[in-house]
């Protein structure tokens, strides 16, 4: 792999409010090898980016790749050759936007991890939970409330969420398998959900008994619980059982804020999500009753990120999006930045996401030793977050690992 010498670049990487001055990056090996005002290469080829940003390659922190479909029952029921496929090009789109590492929140597996890691297709890094796990009745079970049949034996499809487990010993068997197919952490649904038919928004998923349970068996294999939470009741008992990573967190209170970052939890809200479920969800299959809950959630969510961000509690970049609304993944950066500066929201998808993913130091900066997934920017997306969205079009070069995956020409 030919190193890459780029020349006159100012960083934006979300941990100041102003580009920085002009500096070099010297790329080899699919690293960072320096970062400094005067570098020089004999071997690299130079680029001049004649003062565009230059980004460390965006995070995002709550992804469902294997979802083709909004409506996730009946993504479940797809053939893995086909989800397989949907996939790929899901991932493809997303690295394209410039997301160079996505973490899966529910349903990716190791299989489709590997495939991204031998690199015979354009996709992001791939962080897994394996299948989320579910309590009957809950977010990952889209049986509908005259549907009597077993637990659906569909946790193998790679289309399907999650798994349904009931009680202690289901759960710590639900999270040991999980760990030993290759998650790299255990998703749990601790609230009721809008995809799913049968549960409430209010609903309270696993007892106590069953959460602090899969927490002590994340714990045991050196890793940590994500829970899909909006009520503030759910949210406090995740995080006094140990969870450490909270999703969506609209219905949030400040207290509860406060007790989460106190015990150093990290939140990862989703708002794009709501916004396009209500406005293309039914259409694009997802079900009636689901779109309903929507709003519910959706009215919260700004008011969450003011609570959130005055309780001091971290927050990485999600999206959560499902289908076709794929395509809207960037637009968090400026529904977030109507609520927050603009560095602290670039700042969610890269070092705030990066210590989430227990890859401090190796994404989501621009650093020696660090990843070489690079994004130039077209004009200073601190002054307008605008410019990380439209599918790429302001992105002329994105790198991952020191490999180009989008190269155009610098005027």
């Amino acid at each position: 792999m030919a190193a890459t010498l780029f020349q006159n670049a100012r960083i934006v990487d979300g941990t100041a409010p102003e580009r920085a001055a002009p500096v070099s990056v010297l790329v080899e090996g699919g690293l960072i090898r320096e970062v400094g005002k005067t570098i020089r290469s004999d071997k690299a080829r130079v680029i001049d980016l004649k003062g565009r940003t230059l980004m460390p390659g965006l995070i995002d922190a709550h992804v469902h790749v294997i979802a083709g479909l909004a409506d996730l029952g009946r993504n479940a029921a797809l053939p893995d050759s086909l989800v397989t496929v949907r996939s790929l090009v899901i991932m493809r789109e997303m690295l394209l936007r410039g997301f160079t590492t996505v973490r899966d929140v529910g349903g990716a597996d190791f299989g489709l991890k590997q495939a991204t890691e031998e690199n015979d297709f354009p996709t992001p890094r791939l962080v897994i939970s394996g299948k989320a796990l579910s309590q009957t009745g809950g977010h990952a079970d889209f049986r509908g409330r005259y549907d009597d049949r077993l637990a659906p034996g569909t946790r193998h499809r790679l289309g399907a969420l999650g798994r349904i487990c009931d009680g202690e010993a289901e759960v710590r068997r639900a999270a040991r398998e999980e760990l030993k197919g290759g998650a790299d952490f255990i998703k749990i649904m601790a609230n009721g959900g809008c995809a799913s038919p049968t549960d409430p928004i209010h609903f309270l998923g696993f007892s106590v008994g069953e959460l602090e349970a899969v927490v002590e068996e994340a714990r045991m294999a050196g890793t940590y619980v994500s829970a899909h939470v909006y009520t503030d009741e759910a949210i406090r008992r995740c995080v006094e059982a140990g969870v450490h990573s909270l999703e969506h967190c609209n219905l949030i209170k400040a207290e509860t804020a406060k007790l989460a970052a106190k015990n150093g939890a990290v939140a990862v809200p989703t708002l794009v999500t709501y916004d396009k479920l209500a406005s293309e969800g039914g259409k694009l299959g997802f079900p009636p009753d689901s779109v309903a809950k929507v709003e519910f959630v959706r009215a919260a969510g700004m008011e969450s990120l003011a609570i959130m961000k005055q309780a001091g509690l971290a927050m990485a970049y999600g999206s959560d999006l499902l289908g076709e609304m794929h395509r809207h993944q960037s637009e968090e950066f400026v529904i977030r930045g109507r609520a927050l500066p603009a560095h602290e929201v670039i700042g969610a998808a890269t070092h705030v996401a990066a210590r989430l993913l227990k890859l401090e130091g190796k994404i989501g900066t621009i650093a020696p030793g660090a990843y070489a997934d690079l994004v130039v920017v077209d004009g200073d997306p601190l002054q307008d977050l605008a410019l990380l969205t439209r599918q790429g079009k302001h992105m002329p070069v994105i790198m991952k690992a020191g490999a180009f995956i989008k190269r155009a020409r610098l005027d």
